[in-house]
């Protein structure tokens, strides 16, 4: 595994305490980045400047769009990823509440898509 800059190495420890009550949870190397998995599936993947790549709901799409910082993830230059990608810039989620709401929004898809239920109690996701 490839080191980690000082901001990856911050924002993958807030991930981490975030997701510390999920039952299964490992770290890969992914996207170029370091992916938190919850359920054998990616939530996040911290990038080495510290921004998130999350994986959400398709459906939600558009509405996580209008968030701060956030903007249709790409993979290589002009090559979206599509629906349910989004890349949220690094001082976006400086703050511990709105990293809280982007790592809701990816575990609301997890449970979904894994059919498993949370063990957190991180507070609720804004609509």
């Amino acid at each position: 595994m490839a080191a980690m800059t000082p901001e990856q190495r911050c924002l993958v420890q807030r991930v981490r305490d975030l997701v510390a009550d999920e039952p299964d949870v490992r770290e890969v190397s992914m996207f170029g980045g370091r992916a938190i998995m919850v359920n054998d599936k990616m939530i996040v993947s911290i990038g080495k400047s510290g921004d998130l790549l999350v994986r959400t709901d398709a459906e939600h799409h558009e509405a996580l769009l209008a968030e701060p910082g956030a903007e249709q993830a790409q993979m290589g230059a002009g090559r979206d990823m599509g629906p349910g990608w989004i890349t949220v810039a690094p001082e976006t989620i400086a703050d511990d509440e709105h990293l809280t709401f982007w790592v809701d929004a990816a575990m609301s898809h997890n449970r979904v898509i894994t059919g498993r239920e949370s063990r957190s109690k991180r507070g609720t996701q804004r609509s």
